[in-house]
């Protein structure tokens, strides 16, 4: 029936995938992106809603830090660039040196004491390097790269750019990341995938027809899965920079299974109608197992890793039904290219494998053991770490201007702190000096490089004169609508402190020391940094949480799928030894766990299973038509064997190639994938065939054979299976 339907509408289904191609790019070219700092921090938590708030009450911009060498530039052209950034569209307000000095000398602070809070912030200490702190309008944070880009532009126009100027914060990490995680970049290292997986397919199916359409195959499925993603409002980030190769890779593994089992079914009166049936059970319940793994990273409070969980999922689901329903299509148009002597010469040389694993299975399970206990003692030696400088490439521009900023003129991490002094009457002058006594006390912090607050525009001490006094206070209440320090009537004011962090201090410990310092008063911390802080413990739980409810869930399904539970612990067994070790050992040598890496185990535990899968229905089957466990793993290995190390080979390659990415994370997303996915074929491949040649039960062939449980032949082809069984054993 299945074969009958692929010769009546074989060339529609693939003359619609031509069709709908060129379409589905461009829906997948406009895309939009989004790598907005504020997005990697946890939406649902205590200190995410005070900083929220912080946001709504002093209404926080976000700002870029130009730095300019001083002997480059004279006072008069400083102040040019400041009006000509400041009449870009994104910018709406710059401040200099000289503009904020001007400032506090009309609130009475002395041009010295002026210049001396400004050190590490605006000017650095040696006074070789003036900061320009440019404010962005509505218009430049729709926009930031554009705005970038302009701030670029002037700069050049003013001769002062490439290594005469230097621009750092977060509208310039974030442009980068658009850019790094934009399609342009991806492009690069995506052609160079694509033409290694074609190089491997040809080696494996020795057709050059075929393989260009599984390739063309691939590239439908992805630009459809992004297409949908976009139609669903998803937004592209930097995480997601990865989902076109593991589409590609999702829709190789399932091609490759139909043409194996395609190839498998040859002399039969209906290949491809064998083929299909021989393949959709494990191929639908390794889609389901891949989803429940992918779909389980989305347990995570973090954005990014959530849309990727959403999309992955669906790239998963457009991959498989891609692969399953379409390369029959393609088969059934080019029906004589992959009728090959060599899948049949690489089944014998698995079920050599088998005959040497029967000789030694118990020394591979005891090896498997002890390199197993060693991984484990290593994940409690794991740690997380998420930090915007480790995305960017150490080597460009942006990098090196962010670090030569944070070495000469200010740290760019910063805490905030919101002194409430509720409904209390006090002057104005009593409430400056509060704010003053606790920016001092912040400032006598080791990792804590700058401070500023509305203080820091008065002179220090006030006037002893009270009309002098008055008049400083009359000049600070004029410009009170200009000021970002002090907002709600003077409730609220604002101290910002600019944190360097010192070796062996994380952010967390210098925002609870200076919570200590200033205990009893009334004054609360926040900001960007505590937020980054809280993300990395959310990367470690949302770690253990995705990958336990991908273990669980995917337990589950295959107890059902096998019809026993004994059965689906053996099956996970020869999966989480390989994520023990290679997670483990990334806790031995203290390498930390990224926003990327996080995603890793649960997706290759749901990606592993699909070989674990398919060489267990066959196992299954030669076991319940009563053959001996020795002889049913060589038949198992000689039918699968083939497919799986193929189709992982192909996907860890794949993943590899995200190496040439030069944005971090990607690559060591890619790394991870690879190491997990090659330790889990040696799982699938060398200690599950081991393990199942030490059950007990019959060392030789029953007399009769009972039906098989999972997957049925056609009863023309018993025969010739029965043949191919004697050649293996």
């Amino acid at each position: 029936m299945l074969s009958r339907f692929y010769q009546r509408f074989s060339r529609l289904i693939l003359w619609c995938v031509a069709l709908s191609f060129p379409y589905l790019v461009y829906e997948a070219q406009s895309i939009p992106c989004n790598n907005d700092i504020e997005t990697w921090l946890p939406r649902e938590s205590a200190v995410r809603s005070t900083y929220e708030q912080f946001k709504k009450d002093f209404g926080v911009e976000e700002i870029i830090l130009i730095g300019i060498e001083r002997r480059l530039a004279d006072d008069e052209l400083i102040e040019a660039v400041c009006g000509r950034v400041e009449r870009l569209p994104g910018v709406r307000r710059v401040l200099s040196p000289d503009r904020i000095q001007s400032v506090m000398a009309e609130t009475g602070v002395a041009s010295d004491a002026a210049q001396q809070r400004l050190k590490g912030l605006a000017l650095s200490h040696d006074e070789k390097l003036a900061g320009l702190i440019v404010l962005l309008s509505d218009a430049g944070l729709k926009d930031r790269a554009g705005t970038v880009a302009d701030i670029n532009r002037e700069l050049k126009y003013c001769h002062l750019s490439g290594e005469n100027s230097f621009l750092s914060g977060s509208p310039v990490i974030v442009a980068e990341l658009d850019r790094l995680g934009g399609n342009k970049e991806n492009q690069k290292f995506f052609l160079v995938t694509l033409t290694i997986c074609l190089g491997l397919l040809y080696y494996w199916i020795k057709d050059w027809k075929l393989s260009m359409a599984v390739l063309g195959l691939t590239l439908w499925a992805i630009n459809l899965t992004l297409t949908i993603f976009k139609l669903c409002g998803g937004e592209m980030n930097f995480i997601l920079g990865a989902l076109a190769v593991m589409v590609m890779v999702f829709t190789l593994e399932a091609s490759i299974h139909v043409i194996h089992y395609f190839k498998a079914s040859q002399g039969e009166t209906d290949p491809l109608g064998v083929a299909l049936k021989l393949c959709w059970k494990p191929c639908l319940v390794s889609m389901l197992t891949t989803t429940i793994g992918l779909f389980s990273v989305s347990v995570t409070d973090i954005v990014p890793v959530t849309a990727f969980g959403y999309a992955s999922t669906l790239g998963a689901v457009v991959a498989v039904v891609a692969g399953i329903f379409v390369t029959p299509a393609i088969l059934t148009v080019l029906p004589n290219c992959c009728i090959r002597d060599e899948a049949e010469q690489s089944g014998i040389e698995f079920a050599r494998l088998g005959n040497w694993l029967m000789r030694y299975s118990r020394f591979v399970v005891a090896t498997s053991a002890v390199l197993a206990v060693v991984g484990i003692a290593g994940l409690w030696r794991l740690d997380t770490k998420i930090d915007p400088l480790d995305f960017l490439p150490q080597r460009g521009k942006v990098m090196s201007d962010v670090l030569r900023i944070q070495s000469d003129l200010t740290a760019l991490d910063s805490i905030e702190a919101v002194v409430d002094f509720g409904e209390a009457d006090l002057p104005f002058v009593k409430r400056l000096q509060t704010v003053r006594d606790l920016e001092k006390r912040m400032a006598s912090h080791n990792s804590v490089r700058h401070t500023m607050s509305a203080a820091s525009f008065f002179p220090d001490p006030l006037p002893d004169n009270p009309m002098a006094l008055m008049s400083l206070l009359k000049q600070a209440q004029s410009r009170e609508g200009k000021n970002e320090f002090i907002v709600d009537g003077q409730q609220l004011w604002r101290i910002s402190a600019r944190v360097q962090r010192m070796p062996g201090t994380t952010l967390q410990q210098v925002h609870t020391e200076l919570a200590q310092m200033t205990a009893g008063e009334p004054i609360h911390f926040t900001g960007i940094a505590p937020l980054l802080e809280q993300a990395q413990h959310e990367i470690f739980d949302g770690f253990w949480k995705s990958f336990t409810s991908a273990f669980v869930v995917i337990g589950i399904v295959m107890a059902i799928a096998l019809k026993s539970v004994r059965t689906m612990f053996l099956a996970m067994i020869p999966n989480l030894v390989p994520l023990g070790i290679v997670f483990g050992t990334l806790g031995w040598i203290n390498f930390p766990v990224d926003i990327g890496m996080m995603m890793t185990g649960s997706i290759a535990l749901g990606i592993s299973i699909d070989g674990t899968f398919h060489f267990l229905v066959r196992y299954q089957e030669q076991w319940d038509q009563g053959k001996s466990s020795g002889h049913a793993v060589r038949i198992a290995l000689h039918t699968t064997g083939g497919p799986i190390f193929e189709s992982i080979v192909v996907s860890s390659i794949g993943m590899l190639a995200m190496t040439l990415s030069s944005f971090a994370p990607t690559v060591r997303f890619g790394v991870m994938m690879a190491s997990l996915l090659l330790a889990t074929l040696a799982g699938d491949l060398l200690l599950l065939p081991a393990l199942l040649a030490l059950r007990p039960g019959r060392k030789t062939d029953a007399a009769q054979s009972a039906t098989p449980v999972f997957v049925g032949r056609a009863k023309k082809s018993q025969s010739s299976t029965r043949q191919l069984n004697e050649r293996v054993a």
